[in-house]
């Protein structure tokens, strides 16, 4: 396997452990759990995964991979602070907002080639990006990675017993 191509495969890999690891801790959660705060007065685990999906959600345009598949969850989750949106989607309609999000942004990761996960942006410009080339596609998909396992240990102070 050439050296790009084994690159990409290890940045996908970590996309996809991480990816793995909220699923198997967040999803299962009960509507009793998703309400447990991170600490007194801070995020409750229902809107940590709703922020999840949001932002995700976000990468496709961003990545110049399509539109947003699930708009409505922008003002709730990443406009607003947890508990100013006076209503939030149930569990079921999260965890099938999630599937559709993910299994899109899988499909189209799938067929990105190395050349065009070094692409710039669409949140960059021609002139900044030939200024700074690091700001490409993948490096987005590598901060996202970062951002799930932040949240994750979030999740996991909420629900410490």
């Amino acid at each position: 396997m050439p050296l790009d191509d084994v690159l990409v495969a290890t940045a996908l890999n970590a996309w996809k452990l991480n990816l793995d690891r909220a699923e198997k801790i967040l999803l299962p959660l009960d509507d009793q759990q998703l309400q447990r705060e991170v600490a007194p007065g801070k995020n409750r685990i229902l809107y940590l995964l709703g922020h999840l999906v949001a932002v995700h959600d976000a990468m496709l345009p961003v990545l110049g991979l399509g539109e947003l598949l699930h708009p409505e969850l922008a003002d709730p989750f990443l406009t607003k602070p947890d508990r100013a949106a006076a209503d939030l989607p149930s569990r079921t309609e999260l965890h099938r907002c999630w599937r559709d999000v993910h299994d899109a942004l899988n499909a189209h990761f799938a067929r990105l080639t190395p050349a065009e996960w070094l692409m710039k942006h669409t949140l960059i410009s021609d002139a900044d990006f030939a200024a700074h080339p690091l700001r490409n596609r993948l490096a987005v998909m590598l901060s996202r990675v970062a951002h799930i396992n932040s949240h994750l240990g979030q999740a996991a102070l909420a629900l410490k017993p």
